[in-house]
């Protein structure tokens, strides 16, 4: 039997792949050899281009510093012919200037010595010694000053040295930054150590001088009467309290630290006599500390009334004072204080006129004229 198998096989392995191996494992061109790289030689290949390349542009850097040496040499070239022109110039004018000065020399050589070299003198000064101090030769000196401007920089070197602002010891300031709205109130405590301020934004600040580092922060914020803008802060005498005056119609007590001492109630707004309710019923406006009692102060408010608490009863107000017109009418006080001995009560009100009550009596003086009343007396000022 003939075998014709293994010739088969061999001839179809040289004349390529079977396309049926191919199709089954899903490319073409299965079966080629693969491609072989030299990578010395093509390493070998880029250095020598890179070194063609740096040779060509050093070469071009050669010629380019070569013909720039050139035209400095040409414009020197240029430039030499006309300087040595310049030069043979100067030359002959100096010759000509030593040949002119020799010849005057000789001349003056045979003139006097007594003539004088310039301009000839006047007639007025012909024979006589120079004294440069004349005013013909200077010129007359200028006018004195007047008398009125020496007499007004005199005053005025008066009034700076008697001016009070200059006697300020200020030499040392500082600027505190409480907010970017309108800082609407102030208290310092007595001793002068603590600083409270309040403001539209509702913020009420504590500074301690004595504590403060070079930022100047204050050391407690809050706001004790939430959305009311603050209108006055007063320490009392002791400086354990501080009175609170906003927006609103409750007047608050802090203590030094910000934490609340009391509140004033809020009154009926619906009672016609202001009298008969137990606190104010409008906008406060201010407020102050009696001087010498301890707990007692006074607010005036919107409701044409100024009234008088003491810390330790909350609840209703100590008295009620309620300033009127000479017709009667009701007028609403802006601000009120405490005489210094703390016996009456003065309030400014929205008419022009100042009322003044004696604190233990609710008998009300004559309006539009200043009146004090002491142990039954009165005594009006017109």
């Amino acid at each position: 039997m003939e075998r014709s198998g293994p010739s088969e096989a061999t001839g179809s392995d040289a004349s390529g792949p079977d396309p049926q191996l191919a199709v089954t494992m899903g490319f073409t061109g299965f079966g080629k050899k693969a491609r072989t790289f030299d990578l010395e030689a093509m390493f070998e290949q880029t250095r020598r281009t890179a070194v063609e390349r740096s040779r060509k542009t050093l070469e071009a850097r050669e010629k380019e510093e070569e013909m720039s040496r050139e035209k400095e040499l040409r414009q020197n070239e240029d430039i030499e012919p006309t300087s040595s022109r310049s030069n043979v110039v100067r030359d002959c004018s100096k010759s000509s200037s030593r040949d002119t000065s020799s010849s005057e020399s000789e001349e003056s050589s045979d003139s006097s010595d007594d003539e004088l070299i310039g301009p000839p003198l006047p007639p007025k000064m012909v024979g006589k010694p120079v004294n440069f101090m004349d005013e013909d030769i200077l010129g007359a000196l200028p006018p004195p000053l007047n008398e009125e401007e020496e007499a007004e920089e005199e005053e005025e070197e008066e009034e700076e040295e008697e001016n009070p602002v200059h006697k300020i010891p200020d030499s040392h300031e500082i600027t505190l930054k409480h907010g970017t709205k309108t800082v609407s109130a102030l208290g310092l405590d007595p001793s002068g150590a603590r600083l409270v301020t309040g403001g539209y934004d509702y913020d009420v600040k504590f500074w301690d001088f004595a504590g403060m580092d070079a930022s100047f922060k204050a050391f407690r914020s809050l706001q004790p009467c939430e959305c009311h803008q603050i209108k006055s802060l007063q320490y009392s005498n002791t400086g354990d309290m501080i009175l609170v005056v906003s927006g609103s119609s409750q007047a608050k007590v802090i203590d030094r630290d910000g934490f609340e001492v009391m509140e004033c109630i809020k009154g009926d707004q619906y009672i016609v006599d202001m009298a008969n309710t137990k606190g104010h019923t409008a906008m406060l406006h201010t407020g102050s500390w009696h001087p010498k009692i301890k707990g007692e102060f006074m607010t005036c408010s919107n409701d044409a009334t100024v009234r008088t608490w003491e810390v330790e009863n909350p609840k209703k107000q100590k008295s009620v004072f309620k300033p009127r017109t000479m017709q009667g009418k009701k007028v609403i006080p802006t601000t009120c204080t405490y005489s210094r001995d703390g016996n009456l009560i003065a309030a400014a009100c929205q008419n022009g006129s100042i009322q003044i009550w004696d604190r233990n009596l609710t008998l009300r003086l004559s309006n539009g004229t200043v009146c004090m009343l002491w142990a039954h007396t009165e005594v009006c000022v017109m």
